[in-house]
């Protein structure tokens, strides 16, 4: 299913509750932040994969807000552990030609109310689309942020204090932070042939991107 597809069956699942969208909704949604995500993408229809992108053309993203839609966390888009060679040393792959710019090129954002207890109380604000095609001003700051952290990764793994990497954000709107849970996930760069982190990390959205996505600034 293509994005442009999906976006009248999105923008109809706004407003409403989960006990009436997602009918014998898993109670663990309270603790398994990615269920939200996951259940809204069967209801329009499309079947749970390991595909990078949830459409044929576009990436779905869901994150916690007020009812007003302003964002009450960062916003994950993918993790590290398997691209840091790309990321990292002389010549990292190209923003146009990276994992991460395939992952947000296209995307749709709906900032998400959970504030009752109740899993059955929250509900989406709204359908954001975002598209930052090559040569616009939203792929430019993409591009500067990305092209900033694997510049800092590199740089924490050759002259850091303890040869790992460190949070690392952009000027605009994207970071590389710590992204795992216990048993850790070491990432090993072949690169430089040695653990560059104890820890899995992976790449956000910082709250800046959901404000402006929000106010219509892209």
């Amino acid at each position: 299913m293509k994005l442009d597809e999906a976006m009248p069956l999105l923008e109809r699942a706004c407003g409403k509750r989960f006990g009436e969208l997602f009918v014998g909704h898993p109670e663990d949604l309270r603790t398994n932040k990615g269920h939200a995500g996951q259940l809204l993408l069967t209801y329009i229809g499309l079947k749970l994969d390991c595909n990078l992108c949830d459409f044929d053309d576009g990436e779905l993203k869901t994150n916690k807000a007020l009812p007003n839609g302003e964002p009450l966390e960062t916003m994950w888009i993918t993790q590290i552990l398997g691209d840091i060679d790309n990321l990292v040393g002389a010549s990292p792959t190209p923003f146009r030609n990276s994992r991460l710019y395939t992952k947000i090129r296209n995307l749709v954002y709906l900032p998400v109310v959970k504030q009752s207890s109740n899993p059955a109380d929250w509900y989406f604000v709204k359908c954001i689309r975002v598209r930052a095609d090559e040569g616009s001003e939203l792929y430019e700051k993409y591009q500067q942020d990305y092209e900033f952290i694997c510049s800092k990764l590199t740089s924490d793994i050759e002259h850091g204090s303890d040869s790992f990497i460190h949070t690392s954000s952009g000027p605009n709107y994207i970071q590389v932070r710590s992204k795992d849970s216990k048993p850790y996930k070491p990432i090993f760069s072949k690169k430089y042939g040695r653990l560059v982190s104890n820890k899995n990390h992976g790449f956000y959205f910082m709250k800046s991107f959901m404000r402006d996505a929000l106010a219509g600034r892209f």
